[in-house]
């Protein structure tokens, strides 16, 4: 294993179609999604052995993902059905360019891993990308805590990411954000974000990378990336696009982030690299089954860029 990525998992329901409102949308096609379905898929399509460690309901939305994921190439040995719980549902709208409203139908799905679920086989991936909504609610969060806080070590050949995935909705205690995630870095050698998510938790990307503490790879979206370590700082200019549905262009941003360290890519690489799968994303309706392969990557770094 290469990769573990520890982050809800559910079904995404998009619309068929951009620019029509939920209410009057009439058919969906189903995906897996969260931030587990997302970057498992994207992490699977760039070749990586990934396996999600996640819980879904023990439903046919569950049975759906879990089944859809495994034939993506993803361990999915990891990945628990819970003989009560519903699995979780998002359906969302797209209005180019930049409005996408989502309507979360969240279960305790989304938090309720078991010790058991991180095995010794998972766990061994020398990369962990943790979305910080694991950290949302308990007892996901202690247990992916403790599991960060275990894997601390001089250890080269170990990276953990965090990522801050930022859903405010999926906070059961939204006061409690900023001590809970800054407890995480503590754990991580990575973080990503985009300067939203970094200013809605109250933090500072610059602060974070200080020398001697995490490194943060930035998401900037029509200004493009940036990488952050100490006092280096790296940048390159967006991929000039038109976007469709900028949901998911994270996601694919975390896969090739973790597909880069996984295999060893200099960070100015990594940035190139998961600059251009965001982008191709936001030209996708879909998010999971919009993940760009290794030769689309490569192809759209070839494309002009803006600034």
């Amino acid at each position: 294993m290469e990769v573990l990525v520890i982050g809800r998992v559910g079904a995404d329901l998009p619309p068929d179609s951009a620019g029509v409102a939920l209410e009057n949308v009439r058919t969906f096609t189903r995906f897996p999604g969260g931030y587990g379905g997302n970057v498992g898929t994207g992490l699977a399509r760039l070749g990586t052995r990934v396996a999600v460690v996640a819980t879904v309901g023990g439903d046919g939305h569950g049975r759906f993902v879990r089944a859809y994921l495994a034939r993506a190439g993803v361990d999915v040995s990891a990945m628990r059905l819970d003989p009560v719980l519903r699995t979780p549902l998002a359906f969302y709208e797209a209005w180019p360019p930049d409005h996408f409203p989502v309507t979360f139908y969240p279960s305790a799905a989304y938090w309720a891993l078991e010790e058991g679920q991180l095995g010794p086989e998972v766990a061994a991936a020398p990369v962990w990308l943790v979305s910080a909504t694991a950290l949302a609610r308990e007892p996901s969060r202690a247990l992916v805590l403790d599991a960060m806080a275990a894997r601390v070590m001089p250890d080269r050949n170990r990276c953990t990411v965090l990522d801050l995935d930022w859903r405010p909705v999926l906070w059961s205690d939204p006061e409690a954000i900023s001590d809970v995630v800054s407890g995480a870095l503590a754990h991580a050698d990575v973080v990503i974000g985009s300067e939203s998510e970094f200013t809605a938790m109250g933090m500072d990307a610059a602060a974070i990378a200080a020398p001697g503490r995490p490194t943060v790879y930035l998401k900037r979206g029509e200004l493009g990336a940036r990488y952050i370590a100490g006092t280096t700082m790296l940048e390159v200019p967006p991929v000039v696009v038109d976007t469709l549905c900028g949901l998911g262009s994270g996601d694919a941003f975390a896969a090739v982030v973790g597909e880069g360290l996984a295999r060893g890519r200099d960070p100015q690489t990594i940035l190139r690299r998961a600059n251009a799968a965001g982008a191709i994303v936001a030209t996708r309706l879909t998010c999971s089954e919009a993940m760009p392969t290794n030769a689309e990557i490569e192809e759209v770094m070839r494309w002009p860029t803006r600034g």
